[in-house]
């Protein structure tokens, strides 16, 4: 059961897409509600309750003991009891004698303390009294989050090759860097399915640019790169360059479609082409004017991009000046709190009308970048697209997908990836992944591998790097038949990771998942939170710690220990219970639940070579409902292409 509850005159988000009438105040349970210059919810947790949700926050599966805040924040160091991230995702569900969850729909910023001094109290501060709430009851956690996902809408649908692997780094600064990159995975029989472009091949950081001297005729290089199976993924930032004859900014001017100060004119901000404007995504007609710009890059054959610096991140206005930009790649970086006046001095104009100073709203603009960018990437293809942003907001993973912004080269990095992915998904976001083998700091052989078998089983699996650190290509290290062997089982399990992406995306459900929502009755299972659920077959329980050589896996019930290594997959039947496992660095170690399969595809160099339906089968099943389709077309519906394999 949903019931939403309005408070003030809400901004709309377009987070639910469903219309609910609003119940009376009276009626709302399991907070207790104080009312003043914010919006005040508490609520007592019972001893053993767990709380699971808010997206992309640090800490682990398990959100109670940790305070955070929702405020989209570009900081790349993420440590244990860092309070805001690149997304605002305000959904909870608290898992207790009567489960309920809990979505604060509001853009403005949200603290969430969840029994952070021991107390048993879990508050949440809306800093507006403008908000929708909605309190969804169910019977158990994952129904609740089943019920959710029914109002938020479906998951945007990525082509096939955005499941491939993808190879990353600020850093790829010419057509020759990319073509070099594209030839070593060759070289080495690394399979590969895009290269991504950051800021390097502008002209000068310009948004819709490219640098003529760098890359003479991207049209020619990307079809070119296309003839080998692979894709040009280029970075877009939000800022665009004060430059009197660029025509993106000259019609900006005159449309008057950016973002205003205090004193009535445009808004300046420095980013990385210097002095910006942004635009405002909040008027619909902006949103169609940028999403419209994309056309610069699609006809030259580009289908894929990532949006970056959407928070947006700002290095300097023109009412306060930094002595130095933030320099990512070596960890300079300011806090929030030297932000917070940047963000009330420029405003957005609402379709309704009103006027909201980014602060107000400032959880949304990112989103609302990647709907602009999603919608006019629906206009200009006709095929699907790959987008994938940095800040987001729920409803947002209807337009695109995320990653979990520029983390780094750490073994707790690598824990919180694990951590992020069925959190992310409990917020609707699907297509989701980290920088693999982290974007800061130096990633080293041990490390990069086990962050590999972990991205193995995540939808957005792309390895990603700063310009000031060490180059993590996987052809760079020693024995690359190790790196060889782990990618490549990307490329075998993707019949299943592909048919189970798209079964969850159109059916609104979760693909990974905590343990406890698929064994609900199991005690043990409901406190492990570094094991996860893959699609309706798999288990994974990847290697975290550094040094290791295994880790104690627990099974819920016997299944199929699956070893996968250069001499292909071995597979032993195993009870229930803990089990002591080994997993060198040279094997990927998953489990097949009972009576499931798997299928898995024959080796490949990229997906433009797999055939979704040339399968064999792992597993104790005895059929297994396979989801396939060409791979770009955009009206794909489930019961047109669900096949059903007997073992």
């Amino acid at each position: 059961m949903i019931t939403k509850f309005s408070y003030g005159t809400p901004v709309e988000t377009f987070a639910v897409v469903k219309d609910f009438p609003s119940a009376g105040h009276e009626q709302l349970r399991h907070f207790s509600r104080k009312k003043g210059t914010v919006q005040y919810f508490t609520c007592m947790l019972g001893e053993e309750d767990i709380v699971y949700g808010l997206g992309e926050t640090m800490r682990g599966v398990n959100k109670r003991g940790g305070r955070y805040i929702s405020f989209n924040y570009d900081d790349p160091h993420h440590k244990d009891d860092m309070p805001s991230m690149y997304g605002a995702h305000n959904f909870l569900i608290v898992d207790g004698e009567e489960p309920f969850g809990a979505f604060f729909d509001t853009p403005s910023k949200v603290v969430f303390d969840i029994d952070s001094k021991g107390s048993g109290v879990l508050s949440v501060a809306c800093e507006t009294q403008d908000l929708r709430l909605y309190i969804i009851e169910g019977e158990t956690p994952y129904g609740i989050v089943k019920q959710f996902l029914g109002i938020i809408g479906r998951s945007f649908l990525p082509p096939l090759w955005a499941f491939g692997y993808g190879q990353s780094r600020w850093g790829y600064k010419t057509e020759r860097d990319i073509s070099r990159v594209a030839a070593k995975h060759e070289e080495a029989g690394i399979p590969l399915d895009y290269i991504c472009m950051d800021i390097d091949y502008m002209d000068r950081y310009i948004d819709f640019t490219v640098n003529k001297r760098r890359f003479p005729n991207m049209a020619g290089f990307s079809a070119k790169l296309k003839g080998k199976g692979l894709h040009l993924v280029p970075i877009v930032d939000a800022g665009i360059k004060i430059e009197p004859g660029n025509p993106v900014y000259s019609e900006g001017v005159e449309k008057e479609y950016f973002c205003k100060n205090h004193e009535g004119t445009f808004f300046k901000a420095e980013v990385w082409p210097g002095m910006t404007h942004f635009p405002d995504f909040f008027q619909e007609k902006v949103r169609r004017w940028f999403g419209d710009q994309y056309k610069f890059y699609t006809d030259s054959g580009l289908e894929g991009f990532w949006n970056d610096m959407n928070e947006p991140a700002i290095f300097s206005t023109e009412y306060r000046a930094k002595d130095t930009k933030p320099d990512v790649g070596r960890g300079d970086v300011d806090q929030p709190e030297r932000h917070i006046a940047d963000f009330k001095d420029f405003f957005h104009r609402l379709d309704d009308g009103r006027e909201k100073s980014n602060y107000e709203v400032h959880n949304l603009y990112g989103a609302l970048m990647t709907r602009a960018s999603g919608e006019g990437l629906g206009r200009l293809l006709d095929r699907r697209y790959l987008l994938f942003s940095r800040s987001s907001y729920i409803g947002a993973h209807r337009y695109g997908g995320i990653w979990t912004g520029d983390n780094a080269s750490t073994w707790e990095m690598l824990r919180q990836n694990v951590y992020h992915m069925p959190s992310l998904n409990m917020c609707g976001f699907l297509y989701s992944g980290a920088d693999t083998g982290g974007f800061g700091g130096n990633c080293d052989r041990e490390l990069l591998l086990r962050w590999l078998a972990v991205s193995v089983f995540t939808p957005l699996m792309r390895n990603h790097t700063a310009i000031f650190t060490r180059n993590q290509e996987c052809y760079r290290f020693r024995k690359v038949e190790d790196f060889r062997t782990v990618v490549s089982l990307r490329y075998r399990l993707l019949p299943y990771l592909y048919s189970e992406f798209m079964k969850a995306a159109l059916r609104q459900d979760m693909l990974i998942r905590p343990l406890a929502f698929d064994y609900p009755g199991d005690e043990k299972a409901r406190h492990i939170h570094d094991q996860l659920m893959v699609g309706e077959s798999v288990m994974i329980a990847p290697v975290l710690e550094k040094g290791v050589k295994g880790r104690v896996v627990y099974l819920p019930e016997p299944m199929t220990e699956v070893r996968w290594s250069s001499e292909g997959f071995t597979c032993i039947e195993v009870g229930a219970g803990e089990r002591t496992v080994m997993a060198p660095l040279h094997q990927v170690v998953f489990y097949i639940r009972k009576g499931k399969l798997v299928p898995v595809g024959k080796q490949v160099s990229n997906t433009s070579e797999l055939d979704l339906m040339d399968v064999e089968l792992l597993g104790t099943g005895t059929e297994y409902e396979q989801y396939a389709d060409d791979g770009y077309t955009k009206d794909c519906g489930l019961n047109r292409c669900v096949l059903r394999r007997k073992a």
